[in-house]
């Protein structure tokens, strides 16, 4: 198998409440990029119930990916690499914790090159299917039988 890792950015990382900037390639994707940049922007994960839990959810989820490797976590910020199958190419994925928000803020971007395919928005929406469809079920409530009197 190739290599192609590519130096780390010294850009990574959670500053005053955001993650780096987007940069005008189409091969990275942030929920703090303009709304209006269709080439970048991608929504944050959301969640409902606890913000510590669900990040949690979260940290489990991405060392579960194939190829994946979480460098930094720390209940608030998560970076991970993951490296594609045959070539080796690194792209970095950042979290960041929203609690006032109700969401987690993401970003991925390609190490190297200019075009990533669609790999980060594709995985981005992957980790959001599997994060949502891992929302732990909140109690229902139990309700109680109506008494028609036999009528339906």
């Amino acid at each position: 198998m190739f290599k192609f890792s590519g130096k780390r950015p010294a850009n990574l990382g959670a500053k005053n409440g955001k993650l780096a900037p987007v940069v005008n390639k189409p091969n990275n994707v942030s929920s703090q990029a303009d709304t209006n940049d269709r080439a970048h922007y991608v929504a944050p994960l959301k969640f409902a119930g606890d913000a510590a839990e669900a990040f949690q959810r979260l940290v489990k989820l991405v060392q579960a990916q194939p190829r994946a490797r979480v460098v930094t976590q720390d209940g608030q910020y998560l970076h991970a690499e993951f490296s594609s199958a045959l070539m080796g190419f690194v792209d970095d994925v950042e979290f960041l914790l929203a609690p006032d928000q109700m969401g987690i803020h993401v970003r991925s971007a390609a190490r190297l090159g200019y075009s990533d395919l669609g790999v980060n928005p594709k995985r981005v929406e992957s980790l959001r299917a599997q994060f949502e469809v891992n929302v732990p079920e909140q109690p229902t409530q139990r309700l109680e039988p109506v008494n028609t009197g036999g009528r339906i």
